[in-house]
C-alpha cells in the first residue's frame, strides 16, 4: 500500500478538489479526528444534523442537515421547511431560552406535510425539541425523537373554523292558523385544537296541527372540548284557533284569533338568533280571517289583516359555502278562500294557505311552515335545519361521521351536516 503524506492539498487551478473515483472507499482510522470549519454538503442523510450555534429569532426557512436553537423569548415565530425535501432530509430544532411554552413555535411544512398532514404544526413546551426527517410525499416530515415533553413533540397547531347552526322550523297551525318561526339562526368562529371531536346535532322541523299550535321545531348544535357549544332554538308553532296561543323558539310563531305572535330568541342569546311572529286578526268582524306569519332570522313576522295572512319573516343570508343562501324564514299566516295569500319569508318560509293547506318549510332552512285556513286541516311542518362548517383546506382532517356534503371554496373546505354526525379537527 502506498502512502502520502503532506500538510495540505490544493487545486491546481479553480477551487475544487476530488479525492478518487466513483466507487472507491476512503477510510478514517479508528482515533482520528475530522474537523469542519466549513460547511459540508452532498452527504446525504446522516440521521444527525450539523448545529446553528446563532440562535433564531425571527421567522425563517430551514436547510436540511441543519439544527436550529429557536429563541421565542420576545414573540413566537414560524420555521418553514424545505420546498423541495428529498427522502433523508433532516433538520432539528429545540428551545433556546425555555419559553415554547409562552410563546410556541410554528412548523409550516411549506406545501408539503408532516406526519401525514398538510397543516402547520407547534412545538409548545419548554426545552422541548424535535429532529424531522422527511420520508415520502404520503407522510412528509416525521418527528423521530422529541426531547423533554414526550416521544412526540409535536402538536397541531390550533385553527380557526367558521360554523353556521340552524334549528328545525317550527310546525305551522291550522284552523286559520298562524305561521311556523323560523328555526334559531346562530353564527360563530372559534379556535379549535387538532383532534378535537366536533359533535354536530341537527333538528328536526315541526310538525303542523290542526286543534293546537304547531309543533315547535327541535334544536341543532355543536359541541366539542374546548369550544363554546352553539345551540340553536328550534322556530315555534303557529298558533290555532282552537287552542290558539302560538309558541315562543327561536324565531316565534305566528298568532291567530286576535292573539299576538309568540316571542323569537327564546331562549335569549346575542347576537339574536330569531324574532317575534306576527298577530292573528279576531275572528268576529273580520271577514277574511287573516293569522299572523311566524317571524324570520332577520324579520318579525307580519301581522295578519281581515282580508290577508300575514307574510313570514325573511330569513339571514350567509354566504359561508361560497355563494350567498338565506335561510330561516318564517311561515306565511293562513287566510279564508277569497282573502290574499300571505308568502313564506325568504329563507325557505313555506306560504300561507289560502282556504286550504299552507307550504311546508323548505328542508335543511329551517323555514317555519305555513298555516293552514280550514275545520281539521293541519298546518304544514318546518323545515329540518342544518349545520354548515368552513374549515381551512391546509388544516381539514377529512376525519367525519354523519356523510356531510363536501365541498370547496377558496382555501376553505366546507360540510354541510344535513343530519347529526362530528368532525375530527
Amino acid at each position: 500500500m502506498s502512502e502520502l503524506k503532506v500538510n495540505k492539498i490544493s487545486p491546481r487551478s479553480g477551487t475544487d478538489v476530488t479525492l478518487g473515483d466513483s466507487g472507491d472507499t476512503f477510510t478514517i482510522p479508528s482515533g482520528a479526528t475530522l474537523t469542519n470549519n466549513g460547511t459540508a454538503t452532498g452527504f446525504g442523510p446522516t440521521g444527525a444534523v450539523s448545529w446553528d450555534t446563532t440562535a433564531k429569532t425571527s421567522g425563517f426557512t430551514a436547510v436540511s442537515g441543519t439544527g436550529y436553537f429557536c429563541n421565542t423569548t420576545s414573540a413566537g415565530f414560524t420555521v418553514t421547511l424545505p420546498a423541495t425535501p428529498s427522502a433523508g432530509d433532516i433538520v432539528g430544532l429545540i428551545d433556546y431560552a425555555g419559553t415554547f411554552d409562552t410563546n410556541a413555535l410554528v412548523i409550516d411544512p411549506n406545501g408539503n406535510k408532516i406526519e401525514g398532514g398538510t397543516g402547520n404544526q407547534q412545538l409548545t413546551g419548554e426545552k422541548e425539541g424535535v429532529t424531522l426527517v422527511y420520508v415520502d410525499s404520503t407522510q412528509g416530515w416525521i418527528a423521530t425523537s422529541g426531547i423533554n415533553e414526550g416521544t412526540d413533540a409535536l402538536t397541531p397547531q390550533p385553527y380557526s373554523i367558521d360554523f353556521l347552526v340552524v334549528a328545525g322550523g317550527g310546525g305551522g297551525g291550522g284552523d286559520n292558523g298562524g305561521g311556523g318561526g323560523a328555526g334559531g339562526y346562530r353564527i360563530s368562529t372559534q379556535t379549535v385544537n387538532g383532534g378535537t371531536v366536533i359533535t354536530v346535532t341537527v333538528g328536526d322541523g315541526g310538525a303542523g296541527s290542526s286543534n293546537v299550535a304547531g309543533v315547535s321545531g327541535s334544536t341543532s348544535s355543536i359541541s366539542g372540548s374546548g369550544l363554546t357549544t352553539i345551540t340553536s332554538a328550534g322556530g315555534g308553532g303557529g298558533g290555532s284557533i282552537n287552542v290558539q296561543a302560538a309558541t315562543a323558539g327561536g324565531s316565534g310563531g305566528g298568532g291567530t284569533n286576535g292573539l299576538g305572535g309568540a316571542n323569537g330568541n327564546t331562549p335569549s342569546t346575542s347576537p339574536s338568533q330569531g324574532n317575534n311572529g306576527g298577530s292573528g286578526v279576531a275572528n268576529p268582524g273580520s271577514p277574511k280571517f287573516g293569522a299572523g306569519g311566524g317571524g324570520g332570522a332577520s324579520a318579525t313576522g307580519v301581522a295578519g289583516t281581515s282580508t290577508a295572512g300575514g307574510n313570514g319573516g325573511a330569513g339571514t343570508a350567509s354566504s359561508i359555502t361560497g355563494s350567498s343562501v338565506t335561510r330561516a324564514g318564517g311561515g306565511g299566516g293562513a287566510v279564508l278562500a277569497g282573502g290574499t295569500q300571505a308568502t313564506g319569508g325568504a329563507g325557505g318560509g313555506g306560504d300561507g294557505g289560502i282556504g286550504n293547506l299552507g307550504g311546508i318549510g323548505t328542508v335543511n332552512t329551517g323555514g317555519g311552515g305555513g298555516g293552514s285556513a280550514g275545520g281539521g286541516v293541519l298546518g304544514a311542518a318546518g323545515g329540518k335545519g342544518v349545520v354548515i362548517l368552513s374549515v381551512p383546506t391546509a388544516n381539514y382532517s377529512s376525519t367525519t361521521t354523519g356523510s356531510p356534503t363536501v365541498t370547496t371554496s377558496g382555501s376553505n373546505t366546507i360540510l354541510q351536516f344535513n343530519g347529526s354526525g362530528s368532525y375530527t379537527a
